[in-house]
């Protein structure tokens, strides 16, 4: 049984000078990734720069501090910019922080119940569907910044955006198309050179000191918004029951999308540093992160794969390392925050495209177009439409259900029931030779019949095992049931449909190889007596047994 335990408890059992010093070196160096990236993701969820900050400082230290995970660094990431800017348009920044408070106490409750194993069904299909989504999303949301344009109205939806960016075209400043334009070109290019230093903090000192040198036309963060450097202080968000209800959608999306990075986040450090994260205890510590966050001005936050890459990377190996991250960001935030007000927006614009291309997983996406069956492919391609033109908890909610329908359809179709009664020609084929099992190499007794049932019995498909002949001459109907391995309350009630037929026509109704959530289920429901503890048999030679023994009582 995995340990509820935060894994710094288990670490600093022997934990070391050496260690220590190494967490601090990658701590700090992941702050700086960590800082143009907070600014940015901020930006385009609708907030004030600072806000993206809090939530690396709090969120980030709470969940080192709490969490499953060696290595993991929290903070914002892309897969909540969609939801986070429609909260904020809609419900406005204390909507945010209520929906952020309830999908922290969602996942405390998901860790507490042992779901963190069970986030592992959601459909490879919907993941890659709404992580593109968001990809494209982001980048559309980014034209305007890149380019330069004037559009003065403030359109909200994703494709509002797109038509509003193809209507300003011609307002394009070149200026600012230049600084977006190196900016994306030192982004591309510097990790080729340099792997140390993070080129979008090369492309920030730049694009910066071009714009302030050449004294250029460009819109900066300090033009648009009043930069705070004030640290994040403790605020608990109003509630009442009327935006809690309207906001439990929402919280259960960002809910999910962090439980899914988070533990994704967690399955990849893993694998680059050989250890074993605890999923339920970072489901809570995930909670608490978010809560936390909420509490003092922040956005939801989540394991970033990019900043625990680079984490590992430089010798982090302890959560002592994303706890040096959030401090560094404090400090930050503290004596250097006025100069992000330097940055251009065209800047944060070429950042975030390179955010979007990184997570866009495009080429999985292409892929499994290729290899997909339609119904996959039905659910992969509605969930990212749905992503782009309405948004992420429309396309989550579409795509599970869509997916389960789907999905339930297809173990209906593979679902079938082979029917065998007794053959006076006693030949069998050269194929079943060596197959101790068929069927049609038993002896069946006269007057029987035996059904041969494959597959899962529930609602989708209980009709398929209930066609069974009853006509006059049949004495013995044998259900083999060894291929089932699961039913539901649809299938039960269908089988005593079946029982109640048999005994009204005077037939024995003998089940075979009934196995272990199938009987429990009978037992429960007291089905086991009504057939008969002795017309319930280990394997079909019993059975076949049972009803030449039933032969010879009527004959």
């Amino acid at each position: 049984m995995e340990k509820l335990k935060p894994k710094l408890i288990s670490v600093m059992k022997t934990y070391t000078k050496e260690q220590c010093a190494k967490d601090i070196v990658a701590g700090i160096i992941v702050a700086i990734i960590a800082l143009p990236l907070s600014i940015a993701l901020a930006l385009a969820s609708g907030v004030t720069p600072e806000k993206g900050l809090y939530t690396a400082i709090v969120a980030g230290f709470i969940i080192s501090l709490l969490g499953g995970s060696r290595v993991q660094i929290a903070g914002p990431t892309a897969a909540f910019v969609t939801i986070v800017a429609g909260i904020v348009a809609k419900n406005g920044m204390e909507g945010l922080a209520v929906a952020t408070v309830m999908a922290g106490i969602f996942l405390i409750i998901m860790g507490l119940l042992k779901f963190g194993r069970l986030l592992k069904f959601i459909p490879y299909t919907i993941t890659t569907g709404f992580t593109l989504g968001i990809a494209v999303t982001i980048f559309i949301g980014q034209i305007k910044d890149f380019f330069g344009l004037t559009i003065k109205a403030k359109p909200v939806e994703t494709l509002e955006k797109l038509f509003a960016c193809f209507e300003n075209i011609t307002t394009v400043n070149y200026q600012a198309l230049f600084v977006g334009a190196i900016s994306l070109l030192i982004l591309i290019v510097w990790p080729k050179i340099n792997t140390k230093i993070p080129g979008s903090l090369i492309a920030v000192i730049v694009a910066a000191a071009i714009v302030k040198i050449f004294k250029a036309d460009v819109n900066t963060i300090g033009s648009l918004y009043e930069i705070s450097s004030k640290p994040p202080t403790f605020q608990v968000p109003t509630m009442n029951l009327t935006m809690i209800r309207t906001l439990i959608p929402d919280a259960v999306t960002i809910a999910i999308l962090a439980g899914i990075e988070s533990l994704l986040s967690c399955v990849v450090a893993d694998g680059m540093i050989g250890s074993k994260h605890r999923s339920n205890m970072e489901l809570v510590a995930q909670g608490a992160g978010n809560i936390f966050s909420s509490f003092f001005g922040g956005i939801p936050a989540t394991g970033a794969i990019a900043r625990t890459a680079a984490n590992v990377k430089n010798g982090g190996r302890t959560p002592i390392a994303g706890m040096v991250h959030s401090v560094t960001l404090l400090l930050i935030l503290v004596a250097l925050m006025p100069f992000a007000a330097l940055i251009p927006m065209p800047t944060i614009a070429a950042i975030l495209f390179m955010v979007a291309y990184n997570m866009s997983e495009w080429k999985e996406f292409v892929e499994l177009i290729k290899i997909s069956p339609k119904s996959d492919i039905i659910v992969l391609v509605f969930t990212f439409a749905l992503t782009v033109i309405f948004d992420l908890v429309v396309a989550i909610e579409v795509g599970i259900l869509m997916a389960a329908v789907l999905f339930m359809k297809r173990m209906a179709d593979v679902a079938e029931v082979q029917s065998w009664k007794y053959i006076e020609d006693d030949t069998t084929d050269d194929d079943m030779a060596g197959d101790d099992e068929n069927i049609r190499l038993k002896k069946v007794p006269k007057h029987t019949l035996v059904y041969d049932i494959n597959g899962p019995m529930f609602f989708g498909a209980a009709d398929k095992f209930m066609n069974i002949s009853l006509d006059s001459k049949v004495r013995v109907v044998i259900l083999r049931m060894r291929s089932v391995p699961a039913m539901d309350v649809n299938a039960l009630h269908a089988l005593n449909n079946v029982l109640k037929a048999c005994k009204k026509k005077h037939i024995t109704l003998i089940l075979s190889h009934v196995q272990d959530q199938p009987l429990h289920m009978m037992q429960k429901a007291g089905f086991d007596k009504k057939v008969g503890d002795n017309n319930i048999c280990d394997n079909i030679d019993v059975a076949l047994e049972r009803a030449e023994k039933l032969q010879k009582v009527h004959y």
